[in-house]
C-alpha cells in the first residue's frame, strides 16, 4: 500500500462512498443514498472521513458534531485493506476534529451482532455504555 491519505469525503464522491460502504460496511441506514450522504457532506463538510490509497477509498467514518456531542458512525475499512492501521488513522483524525471543536466525549454506534466491529471499538479504548439504549422513529416512510 502506497501512502495512506485521510482526507473530508466532497459531494461528488457520494456514489463512490456508498459503493464502498456496501462492500466495506455491516448494516444499512435510511439515509444511504446520494442525497443522504451529499446532504452530510454539504452541511457539515469534515465529517465524512475517507482514507485513500492509491486512489481508492479504503476506510471511513463518520465523526459528526452537532456543538453538543460527538457522534462516530460508518467506520468501516475495505476488508482486503483490514489489519493495516486504517480504522485506527480514521480513529485519530476523528477525535482530533471533536477535540478542537470542543468535544467532550465521543459516542459510537456499532451494531449488537458486528463481533469484529465490537472487538475493535474495544481496543480503541471505547466502552459499551450499558445504562442507554437507542430508541428511533423513521421520519418518512
Amino acid at each position: 500500500m502506497t501512502e495512506l491519505r485521510i482526507r473530508a469525503a466532497s459531494p461528488d464522491e457520494a456514489e463512490a462512498v456508498l459503493a464502498f460502504w456496501k462492500e466495506s460496511a455491516q448494516g444499512t441506514s435510511v439515509s444511504d443514498d446520494v442525497h443522504g450522504v451529499t446532504r452530510l457532506i454539504t452541511r457539515d463538510p469534515e465529517a465524512l472521513l475517507l482514507a485513500v490509497a492509491d486512489g481508492l477509498i479504503v476506510g471511513s467514518v463518520i465523526a459528526g458534531w452537532d456543538g453538543w456531542r460527538a457522534c462516530l458512525y460508518r467506520l468501516a475499512v475495505l476488508p482486503s485493506y483490514r489489519r493495516r492501521g486504517i480504522s485506527t488513522a480514521l480513529l485519530r483524525a476523528a477525535e482530533e476534529r471533536f477535540a478542537a471543536l470542543g468535544g467532550r466525549r465521543a459516542d459510537a454506534m456499532v451494531l449488537e451482532a458486528n463481533e469484529s466491529g465490537r472487538r475493535l471499538w474495544t481496543a480503541a479504548g471505547y466502552e459499551r455504555e450499558e445504562r442507554w439504549r437507542r430508541w428511533v422513529k423513521p421520519l418518512t416512510d
